[in-house]
Parts: C-alpha cells; structure tokens; sequence
C-alpha cells in the first residue's frame, strides 16, 4: 500500500498549489477584465474601476470597430505576416540547424562563434534601418520578415535537437541513395517534430506581436499589423475612420472600444496556441539540452 504522505510534503504542495493559483489568477484576471468591459456599457463601465462580469451585455462596440474594414484589414496584415514569417523563419532556421548539426561540417565552430556573437553584439537601429532601405525593402511588410529572418536562440534549439537524433537514421537514409536534403525534409523533420512545433510557435508569436519594426519601416497606414492599429487606438486615441454614413448609432464609450480591440488582436494567437502547446514542454526540453 502506498503510505500516506508526511505533513511536511502535504505542506508543500498547498503552498505550491496556492501560490500557482495566485499566479494564475494575477495573469487571467486582466484579460477576462478587458473581456467584460468589451460587452458593458459606459455607464457601467464608469460606475465600476474592475469590471469582470457585467450587469448588461452589449455588442455596440464590436458592431462599431466593424463598422469599417480598418480592424479587419490590420487583422489580415497580421495574419499573413505571421503565416508567411512563420514557414519562412521556419525554412531558414530548420536548414541552418540541420546544416551546423552535421559535425563534419567544414568551419562549423567559427560559424557557430559568428552566429552566436549576433545574439551578443548587433548593428543597432540606424545600421539596420539603413540596410532595409538600401535593399528596397522600406515600406513593404518583406521588411517584417526578412530581417527576422532566424532568431539564433531557437536556431540553437533546432540544431541541438537535430544532433540528438539517431545517427543510424541519416546513414541508413544515404545507404538508400537520400541525397541531404532527402534526409532533412525526409527523416529529419518528421522526427523532430515536437521541436518543429515549439520553435513554429517561438516564431508565430513573434510575428504577430510585430510592432517595432512596423514603427520603423512601414509609413503606409494600410500596411500596419493590428499591434500597431491597437497602439494608435488604446494609446494615441486614433486610428480607426469612420464615415456617418457607415455607422449611424451613437458611438459606444471609447473605452469599451479600446476593450474590443485588444480582445480582437487577443484571440488568434489564443486559439492557436492550445494545438502547439502539447508540444512545448517537450520540444524546448529535448531541444535544450546540452551539446
């Protein structure tokens, strides 16, 4: 029979599990603050400093930010940014890791010292600004994605993950007659796929919570991802247009808009997140460990 556990040990899981609900309860209850005040109404929204569930739901704020195709075409922005800087990110990441994997690599340690020498030392803003320009890329959301082309840390956690794989599985791969690049799209990949997942989900993040260099490169309104559009909305009070003709109601309190805006630049990533997250622990674990 299992022995009860000493009071000691009953102790410390208490503790645990009543600091982890603390934190958990720290992180969510803001959003779902902003979740409630999307649906009030401004005198409710007024009346009370912490809003979770209101009183009386209303979707005026959501019928007035899609009243015009501002949100909708910021969301579309995101959206193939995210995908198309994702598979790319993705492409240069996986070939470059496969590449410093393969331990008869000729130069492969000063490759690594330069690689790693940009996580510690890189050009700043202005080099970088005046690269993008002089490429032709100022002004184009290629300039969201090509300069992020890899992000070296988890180009690290790739390359480890592939050295751990089963050297037999490569050479019996090449026995066959599988060139490299057989063996990467072939073998490699499908076997690595929990890193695969985690790494995808490293860079789908990133990409869509693209603000900076959208600040920096893109002039176009038209071309802003929504982080940016949520910027000018929750901060600068600007950003969306509308016409009397499109919208005729009375517009809802500007605050239960900027509510609505940042649960509709919330969702996405939130319902992709839950298909990559059975993979995240144990990609960033196994892709982690120690050369």
């Amino acid at each position: 029979m299992i022995q009860d556990k000493s009071v000691g040990s009953r102790l410390f899981n208490f503790t645990n599990t009543a600091i982890l609900t603390i934190i958990a309860l720290v992180t969510v209850l803001p959003f779902v603050h902003v979740l409630g005040s999307s649906f009030a109404t401004g005198a409710e929204i007024a009346s009370r400093s912490f809003l979770i569930f209101p009183t009386k739901f209303t979707l005026s704020a959501y019928k007035y930010i899609f009243s015009t195709d501002t949100i909708l075409k910021s969301i579309g922005v995101s959206i193939f940014v995210t995908v198309v800087g994702t598979a790319w990110s993705m492409l240069m990441s996986t070939m470059t890791a496969y590449g410093l994997s393969r331990r008869d690599l000729p130069g492969r340690r000063y490759i690594m010292f330069f690689i790693i020498f940009t996580m510690l030392f890189n050009g700043g803003i202005i080099p970088t600004f005046i690269i993008v320009q002089k490429t032709g890329l100022l002004d184009s959301l290629a300039a969201l994605i090509i300069p992020v082309s890899i992000n070296v840390f988890n180009m690290i956690i790739l390359k480890t993950f592939f050295q751990n794989l089963p050297s037999g599985l490569e050479e019996s791969a090449k026995i066959d007659g599988a060139g490299d690049f057989a063996v990467l799209f072939r073998i490699v990949i499908p076997c690595s796929l929990p890193a695969i997942a985690t790494i995808s989900l490293f860079y789908g993040v990133t990409y869509w919570n693209t603000y900076m260099h959208a600040i920096l490169y893109l002039s176009d309104a038209a071309k802003w991802p929504v982080q940016v559009l949520l910027r000018q909305i929750v901060v600068l009070a600007t950003g969306i247009s509308f016409d009397s003709a499109e919208y005729s109601d009375v517009p809802p309190p500007s605050q239960s808009v900027k509510m609505a805006v940042i649960v509709i630049a919330t969702i996405p990533i939130l319902i992709v997140y839950p298909f990559l997250q059975k993979h995240f622990a144990k990609g960033a674990l196994l892709g982690s460990v120690k050369e």
